[in-house]
């Protein structure tokens, strides 16, 4: 199969998109050129040069650590188009003008590499119709490639290809995004929109509809429209303010434009007060107000009939909250139907209508019912894409359902459903054999490129009846906290750690089934893999630590640190080596789980933090005794206690502010990691290359480093200095009196006790003061009270 090397990538158009799309390939460790008009005046880089500084503010960050901005070159088509020459991929982002962007392919065209893919991040241009201003030769490598904003954390990529797109070219484009930069990726038609937007938008215009329809206020639809139904926090209206008024209206006067002889073309406008709301100016988050806008400390809402705002509400009727409790989606959709409510007749409709839509539109927009589902999924946040919610709530009975609104001139198209939908006996369009394709009335199977036999268990569709990791492999010993299983399909010979408790939180089960599971696999493995899914650990199990403080035993405390100690001193040491296979939150024990492995696979969203003081504790599980050791490490052998201390202040600091990384890049920075560690960028790989990773240190004959002894400390000095900052940021204000106690812990624990500075200890020393400061700390009311705040309420407490 045909390779894609980038070893340098242009973007054209240093807009949002644009911006951000290089920022991603640089998270990736590829050298952009980021290509934009000539300034007029001054820098005549100026306008890239603009956009690259706004990527260090933007929040959710875009660069995955600082220091990858080194990888993005300011470029401009007046002075540097002969760079393009390097650039073995080429992204254009201009704005969605076909005159535009035909005048700039012109431009382009005499510089590009003879063998570099050329690519448009059009959100909905026909690809055909843009090809032809590209010269014949450069045509087989032309294609769509539409990124999801924002690029580095929506998973989806929709690939769109031409009548004359090389089928090689689309192969090793969609391994390279799949795997270099983690995405999920979707070839679409040449259709306006493509999959996820058309869909997406419809199903806001749905919203629209029938938010009019029954008369519902925004807030009301809004917390609808979210989580309880399994879609964003930010629902409908609030996504719309995030996405931009002015882009919204856009996009729906694309579908108005291109789409005529849609069945539902009528509903393709923006209703009056979008209209209003943009000639004010008010565009939605960018300007600080939209369909929401803040006033004062208060939420507000539109209310289209008056045109004010009024404090947002947004509460569920008692018999809507009450169905939607249910969670048989047969039963709550019977239960919607039947309903009077009309929150609950306005649920009905937007699913139905958006059911209707999907149905009648899949054989154009997509290859197959899986490609829609996931489309919206990765592209729209989803929990389930539409076809899976309509196979779970019933398919025949939904089916029936809509025949007879559609009938009765409830939906919003009088278009019937396809014949395919209403077939005898049909449970769905997703089998295990595959996922129904309209175009060729078919089930068509998943992609079998081999850059997907690295997902070990690939995330699935509703009713493809894939195996779970639970239901997979040979057991070979498990607990309530943790099972040891292998994949002899893989390697027999790697174990797998699966920690089983909820959100993978460290219980007195999980530390006995680590220990159990560490020494049997050197009985008769060759090395372990920590591995579940998303969350690695939050962190310890503070119910089980607050039921043992409500006792007073705290000698049964102290035993409970010991046995966590034992435990990921066990997986430093053990005779094979284990590899943490990181992603999500990787918090507190769990990061220590991952500090004490041989090697460290890390997704790049992996957060990972030693957050003990956001409940008054501090980490005891061996985290302050390896940055104790990082320090002694990276000063000389014969350091003073002023030279260790260097290394300790910014450990100290993170640890004293519950210091969380954004990216496995930063957990690196922050020493949660090693710069030697795997970081991969779709978590879907990491049990296979950890599995790997395991295998190849065995297979080197690995063996555990000698325990570490004689290792300086910073001692009374470094802890002395230490407090020096705590005074400063306490009688500044920004740390409680009780955050200065917990801090100094901190600093005892990094800096070896109340000894003399220099003084060489070893590791059992250290654990022994963390320990100790642990448990102190533990008896104090203030404490105690952190920890019962953060289980009730599930944030933190300043007191």
């Amino acid at each position: 199969m045909k390779k894609l090397h980038v070893r340098k990538a242009a973007v054209l158009g240093a807009g949002v998109m644009g911006a951000q799309i290089a920022a991603h390939l640089a998270n990736a460790g590829v050298p952009v050129v980021l290509f934009d008009l000539a300034a007029r005046e001054g820098d005549r880089n100026g306008i890239v040069r603009k956009a690259l500084d706004g990527l260090k503010k933007l929040e959710p960050a875009p660069l995955s650590s600082k220091d990858k901005l080194k990888y993005i070159d300011a470029a401009n088509y007046d002075e540097h188009l002969p760079l393009l020459a390097e650039c073995d991929l080429v992204i254009e982002a201009i704005a969605e003008r076909m005159d535009w962007k035909n005048d700039l392919y012109a431009k382009i065209a005499p510089f590009l590499s003879s063998t570099a893919i050329v690519a448009s991040n059009t959100s909905g241009l026909s690809m055909n119709a843009l090809a032809q201003g590209l010269p014949a030769a450069v045509r087989p490598r032309f294609c769509g490639i539409h990124f999801f904003n924002p690029p580095r954390y929506m998973r989806l990529v929709e690939i769109i290809a031409t009548e004359g797109t090389d089928a090689a070219t689309l192969d090793a484009l969609e391994t390279w995004l799949t795997s270099r930069l983690g995405k999920g990726v979707i070839r679409a038609l040449d259709t306006p929109n493509f999959v996820a937007n058309r869909i997406g938008v419809f199903s806001i215009l749905a919203v629209m509809h029938h938010t009019r329809a029954f008369g519902l206020g925004f807030d009301v639809v809004d917390a609808l429209t979210g989580p309880k139904i399994g879609r964003p926090k930010s629902a409908t209206y609030r996504t719309a303010d995030v996405v931009g008024l002015d882009t919204l209206a856009h996009v729906i006067r694309t579908m108005r434009d291109t789409l005529p002889n849609d069945p539902w073309h009528a509903h393709f406008q923006s209703p009056d007060y979008l209209f209003a709301l943009i000639e004010q100016g008010a565009l939605g988050q960018k300007t600080r107000g939209g369909i929401f806008k803040k006033i004062g400390k208060d939420i507000c809402v539109l209310d289209p009939a008056s045109g004010d705002y009024r404090p947002s509400a947004g509460e569920l009727s008692a018999e809507v909250a009450a169905i939607l409790k249910e969670r048989n989606l047969a039963t709550r959709f019977a239960a919607l139907r039947a309903a009077n409510d009309p929150q609950a007749q306005f649920l009905w409709a937007i699913f139905r209508d958006v059911f209707h839509y999907a149905a009648v539109q899949l054989e154009h927009i997509a290859d197959n019912a899986r490609d829609l589902d996931f489309a919206m999924r990765w592209g729209f946040g989803w929990a389930q894409g539409p076809f899976e919610t309509w196979q779970a709530a019933g398919w025949a009975d939904i089916a029936q359902a809509i025949a007879a609104d559609i009938a009765a001139g409830k939906a919003m198209s009088a278009k019937p459903l396809p014949p395919w939908a209403l077939e005898a006996g049909r449970t769905g369009v997703h089998a295990p054999a595959g996922s129904y394709s309209a175009r060729r009335n078919a089930y068509a199977p998943r992609s079998a490129l081999p850059v997907y036999q690295r997902q070990l268990f690939p995330e699935c569709v509703l009713g493809e009846g894939s195996a779970t990791p639970e239901q997979s492999g040979e057991t070979l010993y498990q607990n309530d906290g943790v099972r040891l299983w292998t994949l002899p399909a893989v390697d027999a010979g790697i174990g797998i750690i699966s920690i089983k408790s909820k959100m993978h939180a460290i219980g007195a089960e999980v530390i006995e089934g680590v220990r159990a599971a560490v020494a049997r696999a050197e009985a008769g493995l060759s090395g372990l893999v920590i591995w579940h899914e998303a969350p690695f650990a939050v962190g310890a199990n503070l119910a089980q630590v607050a039921d043992v403080c409500a006792t007073g035993d705290f000698a049964k405390v102290d035993r409970f640190v010991a046995e966590f100690q034992n435990a990921t001193m066990a997986i430093k040491y053990a005779q094979v080596p284990v590899v943490a296979a990181v992603q999500g939150m990787g918090l507190g024990g769990g990061c220590e789980f991952a500090m004490h492995a041989a090697r460290r696979v890390l997704a790049l969203e992996s957060y990972m933090g030693l957050v003990e003081a956001g409940v008054g504790l501090i980490p005891a599980g061996g985290g302050c005794k390896e940055f104790a050791l990082q320090a002694a490490a990276w000063a000389a052998p014969t350091a003073t206690p002023n030279e260790v201390l260097a290394f300790i202040q910014p450990t100290f600091m993170n640890i004293a502010t519950a210091k969380v990384s954004k990216s496995a890049h930063e957990a690196i920075g922050y020493g949660f990691a090693r710069a030697t560690d795997t970081i991969l960028f779709n978590a879907d790989e990491l049990l296979h290359v950890a599995i790997k990773e395991a295998r190849a240190l065995a297979d080197a004959g690995y063996a555990p480093q000698p325990r570490a002894r004689g290792i300086p400390v910073a001692g009374r000095a470094g802890i002395a200095a230490l407090e020096m900052t705590l005074v400063n940021m306490r009688d500044g204000g920004f740390i409680s009196a009780y955050d200065y106690r917990v801090a100094r812990a901190a600093a005892v624990a990094l800096c070896g006790g109340e000894i003399e500075g220099g003084s060489l200890v070893d590791e059992a020393w250290l654990l022994r003061i963390e320990r100790e400061q642990f448990v102190a700390l533990l008896k104090n009311p203030e404490t105690q009270a952190r920890i019962k705040h953060m289980l009730d309420t599930g944030k933190p407490l300043r007191n």
